[in-house]
């Protein structure tokens, strides 16, 4: 995979010249998320006394949740269209395979770019976390950033294996509607999980965006408890690494000769 960081070059230029597109979802969505939710909700939310947050703002709970959730919609809308784009339409990675590169180069490539886009996004929203005084301290913001990164990678790697499994783009239609929406709403990000059923909390805590909520909001809030974060961290390995062999090999038989 030596000829990877060349091809993430091309990633990188395509991004710097289309990113406008995408600058609403991308970076004034999740602020204006934010401020909806954390200011005009929250007055309510910690006017009323609840207990269930742990003694922190309604802001402060939802800072973190807002920043994973991101990363999240982020990375898989990178992963879905761009991927069958690439196969599919403009079949941009066949024209990459007809040169040295490799299946696993082409892949971690495409990657690489996306886990870039991840921390510029990430690293903007951070910013506005800071400019609200969601952050209780700087060093939590910078490893919370770390940690969407993995988070959105989680997310990143099955959904390019299952870009370059797909022939039609309608599928996507039910990963959004039935798989983002949903992790969205009930990924802990707006209201402690444990308010749910117990059937439906724990289908919550298998998702992986469960564990990056929980985890960023630890981080942000300066209340880490270690070996709950480090399951968290391991738990997304798992789905990134678990996703990487499931799309080298997608990608293997789709470029074969």
């Amino acid at each position: 995979m030596r000829l990877a960081p060349r091809l993430t070059t091309y990633w990188l230029t395509v991004f710097r010249r289309t990113w406008r597109g995408s600058a609403v979802s991308s970076f004034v969505s999740p602020f204006l998320y934010l401020a909806a939710l954390g200011i005009g909700l929250g007055s309510i939310v910690d006017d009323s006394g609840t207990q269930a947050l742990a003694g922190s703002s309604y802001l402060a709970f939802i800072a973190p949740g807002l920043l994973a959730t991101t990363a999240m919609s982020t990375a898989i809308g990178e992963s879905t269209y761009p991927v069958m784009s690439s196969f599919k339409w403009n079949r941009t990675y066949y024209s990459m395979a007809s040169t040295p590169l490799q299946a696993s180069d082409i892949l971690l490539a495409h990657l690489v770019a996306v886990a870039l886009r991840l921390l510029i996004v990430c690293a903007v929203f951070m910013v506005v976390l800071t400019a609200f005084g969601a952050l209780a301290t700087w060093w939590g913001g910078l490893t919370a950033i770390a940690v969407s990164v993995l988070l959105g990678m989680a997310h990143a790697t099955p959904m390019f294996a299952l870009s370059a499994r797909l022939a039609d783009p309608s599928a996507f239609s039910l990963v959004f509607r039935l798989g983002v929406m949903p992790m969205f709403l009930f990924s802990g990000a707006f209201f402690p999980i444990s308010q749910l059923p117990a059937g439906v909390a724990w289908l919550a805590y298998l998702t992986p965006i469960w564990h990056g909520v929980d985890l960023a909001r630890m981080l942000t809030l300066d209340a880490v408890r270690w070996l709950p974060a480090l399951g968290h961290v391991g738990y997304l390995l798992a789905w990134l690494l678990a996703g990487w062999h499931l799309a080298l090999r997608m990608f293997a038989r789709r470029l074969a000769p």
